[in-house]
């Protein structure tokens, strides 16, 4: 494991302002050896941050959002990007060469097929030259590429989760690759802070809904990576369900057995053996939930193999806001500048 430096290292947060954004200020406040320099919010520039989110007020006291220019990050060792899809593109390759590190929570450079963009994002990319030069930031699946990498695109809430939970099985050649089912539930925050006609109170709370059938964007994503780490044909049939909660994703996975014999002890160990080592994943034969993971790291993960049906189901659930963004991205951070990967980050849930 790389020894920590004890120097800092200069960043910057790039949409700020949005849910990711202050998760990240969070987390960045307990940082050892990452300083937050810049922290932009191109609607709340010159608003404090703490009339924003006054949980952040002991931290920055009378700190205002900055006004965005490519100037404002010059120099910085590595930088965060916030933004909504779409507005990355027209960021990065202005300021790319002038920080040393790019770190995209958005979706803009996660796919590497150029030509998937108009067909799940409704849009030509603007840049496809550089889908190949960025790292897909799922370190337990992808580590050795982030490590000292330039330019990262930190993975989806959506996707993390189901690749999270097939991913091991899939590997071991126990599940077919084709055909997997993704039931995924999903809190508010995942649609991010602005408001909209489907997150406003009165139409959340009491109510689950299914939405962007056969059309979410983070369908191909899901399978990209999958294909990628365990080198097998996937076709994912996903579908979210937004549900009356903050924070949280849970994802119930369903497949085809692709090996005789297959039952749930050796599910339960091929995901263990998987995981081995990994300091925020947590494999158990007990049903993961959403609430057990909120302010943490962590993924918790659980299999059953139905002999009756002839199915077997994985489950992950893991914190939307933390590993579905910020917390990963902090941790493909420290990856990228040789800092252990758990600095500034905790495995451990918050609770009631």
């Amino acid at each position: 494991m790389t020894e920590q430096p004890s120097a800092n290292y200069r960043v910057g947060v790039i949409g700020a302002s949005g849910y990711t954004g202050a998760e990240m200020m969070r987390l960045l406040h307990g940082h050892p050896n990452l300083e937050l320099v810049v922290a932009t919010g191109s609607s709340k520039a010159g608003t404090r941050i703490a009339d924003l989110y006054p949980s952040l007020a002991a931290a920055y006291g009378d700190r205002v959002f900055d006004e965005f220019s490519p100037e404002i990050v010059d120099g910085l060792d590595l930088v965060f990007c916030g933004l909504p899809h779409g507005i990355s593109q027209s960021v990065i390759p202005g300021i790319r060469g002038t920080v040393g590190h790019i770190v995209d929570l958005g979706s803009d450079f996660r796919l590497h097929d150029k030509s998937l963009y108009p067909t799940w994002y409704g849009a030509e990319h603007e840049h496809p030259a550089l889908l190949d030069e960025f790292v897909y930031g799922l370190p337990e699946l992808f580590r050795n590429k982030l490590e000292g990498a330039e330019l990262i695109a930190a993975t989806g809430c959506n996707a993390a989760t189901s690749v999270f939970a097939l991913a091991p099985l899939l590997d071991a050649g126990m599940i077919e690759g084709n055909g997997m089912i993704i039931d995924l539930i999903t809190g508010v925050s995942g649609a991010g802070r602005p408001p909209k006609e489907a997150t406003t109170f009165c139409t959340v709370d009491e109510n689950v809904t299914a939405y962007a059938l056969l059309t979410h964007r983070h369908t191909p994503e899901i399978e990209q990576a999958l294909t990628e780490r365990t080198g097998k044909d996937t076709s994912v049939l996903f579908t979210p369900h937004l549900a009356p909660m903050n924070r949280g994703i849970i994802a119930t996975c369903y497949a085809r057995p692709a090996q005789d014999g297959l039952t749930t002890d050796k599910a339960l160990d091929t995901m263990r053996d998987f995981y081995a080592g990994e300091p925020f994943m947590v494999v158990d034969e007990r049903s993961p939930s959403t609430k057990a993971v909120m302010g943490s790291n962590s993924v918790h993960l659980t299999a059953r193999v139905d002999e009756r049906t002839g199915h077997v189901m994985a489950i992950a659930v893991l914190d939307n806001l933390m590993k579905g963004a910020s917390g990963m991205a902090v941790q493909c951070a420290n990856l990228a500048l040789g800092i252990p990967e758990t600095t500034g980050l905790s495995s451990i849930g918050v609770y009631p």
